[in-house]
């Protein structure tokens, strides 16, 4: 299974730090949030990474190179001419370097211990979702779960990690498009399963949360291992 790494969006809400470096390129103990995300992904046996890429989109290939370093191959699907496509359009355009089987996307901008699966089986549904308790700054949640499928009641937040089939994606256009509409309309059609993941997980959305999460992580935590 191929694995995307959604890293292409301006990060506002960081803001200052974002005007000078892409969001996943953030350090968390002194370690870019997409590097932990890329640890995690070859721990897990995963071999091929694509990455979106827009503001100031030359810095991550930059530091990354092919993925060489990790054993992994990676390749970029490139926004910067049109500027970044939301999450459902990124994933549209990369779907040329995805390929037509299941794959996994991760948001470039969270921390976590998930263990990614590289052998996950959608069966016969069009997503799958990973859903966590809500955050603080997300009380009233996203998504719920009913018999292992979600609904569009909200209970639990959509962590940003999913798995998906590429017909998920094709009437989506080749523009901006977010992901949220497209996974309400499958989930209620009963067409997207899911689960909750109860570890360590956070949303890196504004300075305020990576300086508490460089706080609370004073001693490096090891890289996400299965």
């Amino acid at each position: 299974m191929k694995a995307m790494i959604l890293a292409a969006g301006r990060g506002e809400r960081m803001r200052p730090l974002t005007d000078t470096l892409p969001k996943p390129l953030l350090r968390v103990h002194g370690k870019p949030l997409i590097v932990w995300h890329i640890e995690n992904l070859a721990n897990n046996g995963f071999d091929t990474i694509v990455i979106n890429i827009a503001h100031l989109g030359e810095k991550i290939p930059a530091l990354l190179g092919d993925g060489g370093q990790w054993g992994v191959q990676i390749f970029y699907s490139d926004e910067r001419d049109s500027g970044a496509l939301e999450s459902a359009g990124g994933i549209k355009k990369a779907l040329a370097l995805l390929g037509e089987e299941t794959f996994l996307v991760v948001n470039g901008d969270i921390f976590c211990d998930y263990a990614f699966n590289p052998f996950f089986q959608l069966k016969d549904k069009l997503a799958h979702l990973i859903l966590v308790p809500n955050p603080q700054h997300n009380k009233k949640g996203d998504f719920a779960l009913q018999n292992g499928l979600i609904t569009n009641a909200k209970k639990y937040t959509f962590s940003g990690i999913g798995y998906y089939s590429p017909k998920l994606f094709a009437d989506v256009l080749l523009q901006k498009s977010p992901l949220a509409p497209l996974l309400r309309e499958a989930a209620a059609k009963e067409q997207v399963s899911g689960e909750v993941f109860n570890n360590m997980w956070h949303d890196i959305g504004t300075p305020k949360r990576l300086e508490a999460i460089n706080e609370l992580y004073k001693n490096p935590p090891h890289s996400p291992e299965s």
